[in-house]
């Protein structure tokens, strides 16, 4: 983890360099307003004695939560330990654009938070109670972002590797993204898992399940695996698009700083437009 924080701080001051803040006011601790709750809020977040006067609940928001936030959701689930030919682990790549993401935005006068991990913060150690956070983790991670209830005025970024089921993963943007909040979806994959490179007698394991499935002549599972890509890409995009939301697909041997000025450069744009300076792969630039 120590190096991780050293990388991200590498690479946020690297990028940071001709970037415009994105200061905010609304930093305080004191009742904003009250709004409906929404379903995946932990319960304790209601304010029952607002609620009893209505049909509806409610929870009370602080100036903090109206004002903007970053939430920022790494995937650490055992798919993510995933690479080839000496490239970084997917988990790793996530972490350090992670670390590297809040960085910046802190610095520009933002709150970054992590769901379920560590409540929206300014503080200037932000990478350090984010590397915190994450090894306290209480819990093993999930292949999907928790449900939660960010606030309308909030905005998400998703970093993971997304192969569960395009439905499931298309329900989860439905619902973060039902109180308005906006979004970005970054599918992080090793090379590999684009170009299927494998050819002969091949034993497959799931990382997370446990099965197993070998196959005979692999080469000949490639052409029907790009499809399956394509689709599977497809359906992601069209929930992210759905959500106002944008997707992005970055692989772990393009650089780090690739993703984090294209991911930084669209959230300045309120994800409009093209992102200068994010490489994809050609293989990637066809499945999407």
């Amino acid at each position: 983890m120590p190096r991780l924080v050293l990388e991200a701080r590498r690479i946020a001051s690297n990028v940071q360099h001709g970037l415009h803040g994105r200061r905010r006011s609304g930093m305080g601790e004191n009742f904003w307003q009250y709004r409906r709750f929404v379903d995946g809020e932990p319960a304790a977040r209601v304010d029952w004695r607002r609620s009893a006067r209505d049909d509806h609940l409610y929870v009370r928001e602080r100036e903090w939560e109206a004002a903007h936030t970053v939430w920022i959701w790494p995937d650490l689930s055992a798919s993510m330990s995933y690479a080839t030919h000496k490239l970084p682990p997917k988990r790793e790549r996530a972490l350090v654009i992670a670390f590297a993401l809040a960085d910046l935005l802190v610095k520009g006068g933002e709150r970054v938070g992590v769901p379920e991990l560590m409540r929206p913060s300014a503080n200037r150690r932000i990478v350090e109670r984010m590397a915190e956070a994450v090894i306290l983790a209480p819990e093993l991670p999930a292949s999907l972002p928790p449900a939660f209830g960010p606030s309308p005025m909030s905005e998400i970024v998703l970093l993971g590797d997304f192969w569960s089921p395009a439905a499931e993963i298309a329900a989860r943007i439905h619902d973060l993204a039902a109180s308005g909040a906006h979004g970005h979806v970054v599918q992080i994959v090793d090379p590999s898992e684009e170009t299927f490179p494998f050819s002969g007698r091949i034993e497959f394991e799931e990382p997370e399940g446990g099965g197993r499935l070998t196959v005979g002549r692999a080469e000949s599972w490639r052409a029907e695996y790009d499809l399956k890509l394509v689709e599977h890409r497809a359906r992601i995009r069209a929930a992210a698009q759905r959500a106002g939301w944008t997707f992005l697909v970055h692989r772990t041997d393009r650089p780090a700083s690739d993703l984090l000025l294209a991911l930084h450069m669209r959230m300045g744009a309120g994800g409009t437009g093209a992102a200068p300076g994010f490489a994809h792969g050609a293989r990637t630039e066809a499945a999407e």
